[in-house]
């Protein structure tokens, strides 16, 4: 994906297909190929497929929080002339697709969120990664998967070098702060958007009864579960998860 991605103004992102935009918003530690199964499968159904490099490293530590981040979502899309988007979010990406629906209704057609932070403060991890031991970050990122195969070493490797850099490591924290202080629970019973909720059964980041509570929350929700399935489902399950939006994009109307 990375030879694809266009620069524009102050913004890189990867584009595909043509249709209603689907806009996808990474996580703290996620590059945008966690979203190739995605990226390759809808375009072929009439959607067009948009995804963000965030600026969660790249930002003033004033603005490296989840407010400010949902509105960077909103000027992309402003910049990019669409009226209305339906936003896609794995984990931080979820809270930020979640606090952009509460302060910009207006410019979204649905919500789908897998793993997200929002409702449960130790989504961002209960210690955090530390710096030069590789094996207990090895691990970290193991746990992120049901799979742990799926942690390949160039992904225990990035995870690795950002805990070694002071800045990264700084302004992670300053997101996992953001993330507690932007707890979403009073807001979720005002949302009225569609939403659909994809979660892996075995998430041990944001446990399963974590997307019970959106699902109570959230007055137009769907939530549906993948088995054998830890925190981010759409690399560890593309099919059954392409499957199941795409399900739920139809039976929506969208």
């Amino acid at each position: 994906m990375k030879k694809d991605l266009k620069k524009e103004g102050r913004y890189t992102y990867f584009e595909a297909g043509e249709g209603t935009p689907i806009i996808i918003l990474h996580g703290l530690m996620g590059g945008l190929s966690n979203f190739d199964g995605v990226a390759n499968y809808f375009p072929e159904k009439g959607y067009k497929i948009i995804i963000p490099e965030l600026p969660i490293y790249t930002q003033n530590i004033l603005k490296t929080n989840v407010k400010a981040f949902a509105k960077y979502v909103k000027d992309f899309i402003t910049f990019k002339g669409y009226d209305r988007v339906i936003l896609l979010g794995n984990s931080l990406g979820g809270h930020i697709g979640l606090y952009h629906a509460k302060m910009y209704p207006e410019k979204m057609l649905g919500l789908i969120i897998t793993g997200s932070s929002g409702l449960y403060e130790s989504a961002m991890g209960d210690g955090y990664p530390r710096r030069g031991d590789y094996d207990y970050i090895q691990k970290k990122a193991e746990d992120v998967f049901y799979d742990p195969k799926v942690a390949t070493k160039e992904i225990v490797d990035e995870v690795y070098s950002m805990a070694n850099d002071r800045i990264k490591l700084i302004k992670t924290l300053t997101i996992a702060k953001s993330a507690i202080r932007h707890n979403m629970a009073k807001d979720l019973p005002k949302m009225h958007i569609p939403t659909c909720i994809i979660w892996g059964k075995n998430d041990k980041v944001t446990p399963p009864d974590v997307a019970e509570e959106f699902h109570k929350l959230l007055p137009h929700s769907s939530l549906y579960w993948i088995d054998k399935c830890g925190h981010a489902a759409m690399m560890e399950h593309p099919d059954e998860f392409n499957e199941l939006m795409y399900a739920w994009l139809k039976k929506s109307d969208l």
